[in-house]
């Protein structure tokens, strides 16, 4: 499971952990499928419809989707950029704690807790120092 920057501070901060992460759920499906609906977010997740449903209807009052007559789900310019700032945290903590010898499964769950409080500057400090380590 995936986990995973705005246009200002305060509208990613006002999106709960939740919203993030059925965010950055519907981000990668899309880049999977192409085309999205609640259903396969609420089986990529493995959450009920009822919860599906009711941070479906958040994340559209938020203006982060879009949801069309047929029920497939767009991101707004917006909750793309939040869902891409996720995506790119949770790869590089995970890949990063990897490199120092965690496990993968133990590596993914804790990138999936660290992407949403870490700050911007420890998380651009900490990517640049990983990719210097690769180089």
């Amino acid at each position: 499971m995936v986990c995973l920057f705005v246009q200002t501070k305060e509208v990613f901060m006002e999106l709960h952990e939740s919203g993030q992460m059925y965010l950055e759920s519907i981000h990668v499906l899309l880049q999977q499928r192409g085309k999205v609906r609640a259903i396969d977010v609420g089986a990529y997740l493995g959450y009920s419809k009822p919860s599906v449903s009711r941070a479906i209807g958040i994340l559209k009052k938020g203006l982060y989707i879009t949801v069309d007559k047929e029920g497939y789900i767009s991101m707004t310019s917006t909750g793309k950029e939040i869902a891409e700032k996720i995506y790119e945290r949770h790869t590089v903590i995970s890949n990063m704690l990897m490199a120092l010898g965690v496990d993968e499964k133990t590596a993914t769950e804790d990138a999936c807790r660290i992407e949403h409080v870490i700050s911007d500057e420890s998380f651009n400090l900490i990517k640049k120092h990983y990719f210097n380590y690769k180089k």
